[in-house]
């Protein structure tokens, strides 16, 4: 009898460890990241910033019925869609993620979305692919971003070249969806203000001498020369062996080009009247709240994408807890309910907070660190594009831009 309790007690220690331990598994929400190749050096931080939205959600009482949010990550490269596609698969396939942060170069995006996003039905919102191709992807209103579309920051950037009292120019972009969207988005918007576009002209990723590129560009005749491009990739070589040439005098970037590791290997002094664009913070609430936290968790508050990748891991937290399951089923509504108005205004951070709100069957409205994430018909949001500039060695930020 004795042995016949122990063994019984026993299963029902082991029993309840069980169900203690499938009550407090984890609900995986994905992160899409180029952690080698050309934008490797900006990856980090952006991963960084979706890990410390996590961080809060389980600090502050977890997923639904207290699961940890757990952030695997999967290499895309940015420049090699079978190694997006390949590491979408692993995520939403065997990793069985809920939703996915990423990813980040918008040619990864489309082609993980389009392999393994949209057939397992998984949610994708991306901090940092700005393409216009991504507006009209027909992706059953499952891909959303919290970053500006190209077409948008094309415009901003045209604006801010004149404002520069520069007339002329040519671009060379990397031939891709973010280079080529970003290109023809620039160049029309900077014909319209009465600019002229000397050259806009391709190169492809990955080489290793851009001369002949650089030389076709010369040819044109304009000294103003954009680069839009990746720092770690084409754009850092190109730089470098257009400022040995010395025929331009100036030099334009998009958000690719936004890397602190850009200026240590081509030289800040060289570059010091370098101006760029990103998609940046506006002063609103959220935004003051996501740099105190991301100050204490020792990140930039300012790195670029890192504050949109927050807004994008707490957003799908917040639909996960407002679907009440971590199924992908009725995730794309339930984020499109967290990040609308009317409802009670969740911060950065708040997650205590909207965790009873949605207890409570109130409604919630997630006012971001990058701004609201109001998201239109094809997942898009308005977003502020910051004017970049080169100062003590480093990028930093000259102003929202209009």
């Amino acid at each position: 009898m004795y042995s016949g309790r122990r063994t019984l007690a026993a299963l029902t220690c082991a029993a309840a460890l069980l169900a203690s331990s499938v009550a407090m598994a984890e609900i995986k929400v994905g992160f899409l990241g180029g952690f080698t190749g050309p934008i490797e050096s900006l990856t980090p931080p952006i991963a960084e910033g979706a890990k410390l939205a996590a961080a809060h959600v389980n600090a502050q009482g977890g997923l639904l019925n207290g699961q940890d949010m757990g952030i695997p990550t999967g290499d895309t490269t940015c420049a090699d869609a079978t190694a997006a596609a390949n590491a979408a698969d692993r995520l939403i396939n065997t990793e069985k993620v809920s939703a996915i942060v990423g990813a980040l170069c918008s040619g990864a995006t489309i082609s993980a979305a389009n392999n393994a996003g949209i057939p397992g039905g998984a949610v994708m919102v991306s901090p940092a692919s700005t393409s216009p191709a991504l507006t009209t992807l027909e992706d059953n209103d499952l891909v959303f971003r919290t970053a500006p579309s190209d077409a948008y920051q094309g415009e901003v950037l045209a604006r801010l070249i004149k404002s520069k009292g520069i007339d002329t120019i040519a671009i060379t972009y990397v031939n891709n969806d973010y280079g080529k969207g970003f290109a023809d988005a620039l160049a029309s918007a900077f014909a319209g203000n009465g600019g002229t576009v000397a050259a806009n002209e391709a190169h492809e990723d990955g080489k290793a001498d851009y001369r002949a590129e650089v030389g076709s560009l010369e040819s044109s005749g304009a000294t103003t020369l954009v680069v839009l491009a990746y720092a770690d990739g084409s754009g850092q070589t190109i730089l470098r062996q257009a400022l040995e040439s010395g025929t331009f005098e100036n030099y334009v970037g998009g958000d690719g080009m936004v890397g602190d590791k850009l200026l240590e290997a081509v030289g800040a002094d060289r570059l010091a009247t370098m101006i760029a664009t990103k998609p940046g913070t506006p002063d609103i609430p959220g935004a003051g709240k996501f740099s105190e936290l991301a100050k204490a968790a020792d990140l930039d508050p300012n790195a670029v994408f890192a504050a949109q990748a927050y807004d994008a891991a707490f957003l799908l937290a917040l639909a996960i807890e407002k679907n009440g399951t971590a199924s992908r089923k009725g995730l794309n509504e339930a984020l499109r309910a967290v990040a609308s108005a009317p409802g009670e205004v969740i911060l950065p951070g708040e997650w205590a907070k909207a965790k009873a709100a949605i207890a409570a069957g109130k409604d919630i409205n997630y006012e971001g660190a990058t701004g609201s994430h109001e998201f239109d018909a094809n997942g898009d949001v308005p977003g502020v594009i910051v004017e970049m500039m080169v100062k003590g060695g480093k990028f930093v930020e000259a102003g929202v831009l209009k």
